[in-house]
């Protein structure tokens, strides 16, 4: 009895195969996220390119102290709490500064910053406006699938803050030799101060700039208590 030949495999077109390969980037993405809400990420891109090695203790939010995020807060996004992941006020200051050619400035916020440090990678020049549509996507997605809790812990667990040291529990033992639980507001300031340069600033006996710089995050941690600016984290 003769066998029936299969009927070739259908090739999907050429000009269709970039949607099918877009589909499963969101797909693939989704899963991650949702993994991520619920796991501790195990080791970043900026973390395995690190030639100084990796020192990090993940540590849940609520053994953080709460100056530790009111510090972040007041440095890195005063309004954390009120937007969806971009500050659109914030994006537009930065064109007109870099359109007047003014030093490059970004309009970043802590859920970009999270986006950019837990899933793609760090750069300047042309890279960076590589990532910029991936990291877009990511800040949504991350928004809408951890809620600002997840995002804070998350960006409090990974960030730089030294050579070879990410997240601010190690950052702690590393300048004030006791864990980031017990942060005064000097300390957690100091730490905050040091995030956009954790290579080249110090949270020790900081001077100059650094030193200025997180005396301004100290006043403006009683700021954010006072005006509820974390109320999204502490209820």
């Amino acid at each position: 009895m003769a066998t029936k030949s299969r009927a070739p495999k259908r090739k999907l077109p050429w000009y269709l195969r970039p949607f099918k390969w877009l589909l499963w980037f969101v797909i693939a993405s989704v899963v991650w996220v949702l993994i991520y809400a619920v796991v501790p990420p195990p080791v970043t891109v900026t973390m395995l390119t690190d030639g100084n090695g990796i020192t990090k203790d993940w540590t849940s939010l609520s053994n953080i102290d709460r100056n530790m995020v009111g510090a972040a807060i007041a440095a890195e996004d005063g309004k954390f709490c009120s937007h969806d992941g971009f500050d659109r006020e914030a994006i537009e200051q930065a064109l007109e500064r870099n359109a007047k050619g003014k030093k490059l400035r970004g309009g970043s916020t802590i859920s970009q910053q999270t986006a950019k440090n837990v899933f793609l990678w760090q750069g300047s020049g042309w890279t960076r406006y590589v990532r910029k549509v991936p990291e877009i996507w990511f800040t949504f997605l991350i928004e809408k699938l951890w809620g600002k809790r997840r995002i804070m812990e998350v960006y409090l667990n990974v960030a730089e803050t030294g050579l070879g040291t990410y997240g601010v529990e190690a950052g702690a033992q590393r300048y004030f030799k006791h864990g980031a639980g017990k942060l005064s507001t000097s300390e957690a300031a100091r730490i905050a101060a040091i995030l956009p340069l954790p290579k080249k600033r110090e949270a020790i006996s900081p001077s100059g700039f650094t030193r200025r710089y997180g005396n301004s995050i100290r006043a403006r941690i009683g700021v954010v208590k006072r005006d509820g600016l974390d109320s999204c984290i502490y209820k």
